[in-house]
């Protein structure tokens, strides 16, 4: 038998008058207090209302709508199949997934995309959203008008009123890079920073951790700058290729984008004798192709799986089950992956 309100204010040493502001998100109460209670009525199996839109539909009757970017790049094979897993999953249970995965990183198709799964009349959206102004807008339009939840992952955007990002900590990712870039040079060199588009924030925050981290626990290191690129591998070679042909020194190459193949045809092009430290993303098998050939030391893993997988999940939870989508962050692990311990 599930628990009650009374049972829970009990537990946690409150009112019910508190636990019922926390549970429905009314008023302001002190955050340690309110993710206790959640907590509580979690483990009491505990469900609050759900809203009024979602109260009607059975689950039988639920369409859970998702949008992807970048379909036919290797880096979201681990996004898919998280998402084909919980498709299976849901299919069980009468609900349906409507998937839209976009090729390109582009606002017209994105819009397009939001506007179809809503005529389908979807009961909320899982999205990795494109960083743009008219998306910003459509999607909250799409949360305060039709109350459709929205959850983002592996990319966020700031200024929606979106539920819960569920994705990397790409800062803290960048300070990890850094830390493991500190220890290969022993703190010391020149270091290349290569990025995709400034306007994306997934690299401006990876970039940012790493310049950070590394200024304040590696001053001897000299950062040669952020060089920009589209993520295209060819355009990544010719950076690395430029860079050394004028500091043959390099000493560490770290790559917050895609394109990181780029890395090693520079080097067969070079034909280095000793290369730089290299530490890239993703386990895609062209990463780990170079990283057992050893033109890689460390590719960092954001659990693109889970990342797939848990996005609908969470959606799926509030609205049959009405659970929270709490917490607003939900980060996945940051996983260093060398040759030996590949998975």
């Amino acid at each position: 038998m599930a628990g009650t309100i009374r049972q829970i204010a009990q537990i946690a040493g409150v009112s019910r008058g508190t636990v019922d502001r926390a549970l429905n998100h009314r008023g302001r109460i002190n955050p340690e207090v309110a993710e206790r209670i959640w907590k509580i009525a979690e483990e009491l199996d505990y469900h609050p209302g759900k809203r009024k839109a979602s109260a009607q539909n059975t689950p039988e009757d639920l369409k859970i709508g998702v949008i992807t970017q970048m379909a036919e790049s290797s880096f979201m094979l681990q996004i898919h199949q998280g998402i084909r897993d919980i498709e299976r999953e849901l299919k069980e249970r009468g609900v349906t997934l409507c998937v839209c995965d976009l090729v390109s990183v582009n606002e017209e198709e994105q819009l397009k995309a939001i506007n179809e799964l809503e005529e389908k009349k979807i009961a909320a959206l899982a999205i990795m959203p494109v960083e743009s102004e008219l998306i910003r807008r459509r999607l909250n339009r799409l949360m305060e008008e039709r109350e459709i939840p929205v959850v983002t992952f592996n990319s966020d955007l700031v200024g929606t009123g979106r539920s819960c990002f569920v994705g990397l900590d790409n800062r803290k990712s960048g300070s990890t890079a850094a830390g493991l870039m500190g220890m290969l040079t022993r703190g010391k060199g020149k270091i290349l920073i290569i990025t995709g588009s400034f306007t994306n924030s997934v690299n401006s925050l990876r970039v940012e951790g790493f310049v950070d981290e590394a200024k304040h626990s590696f001053p001897g290191m000299e950062l040669l700058g952020v060089q920009g690129s589209s993520g295209d591998p060819d355009e990544v070679e010719q950076i690395v290729v430029n860079t050394m042909e004028r500091e043959p020194d390099l000493a560490g190459i770290f790559v917050a984008c895609m394109g990181q193949n780029g890395v090693s045809a520079a080097f067969k092009k070079l034909e280095l004798t000793k290369r730089p430290y290299v530490i890239v993303y993703d386990i895609t098998p062209e990463n780990v192709q170079d990283l057992q050939g050893g033109n890689f030391d460390f590719l960092l893993d954001q659990e693109g799986y889970m990342q797939g997988y848990r996005a609908v999940r969470k959606l799926y939870e509030y609205l049959a089950r009405g659970r929270q989508l709490r917490p607003e962050m939900m980060f996945t692990d940051i996983k260093i992956i060398t040759k030996y311990n590949l998975p």
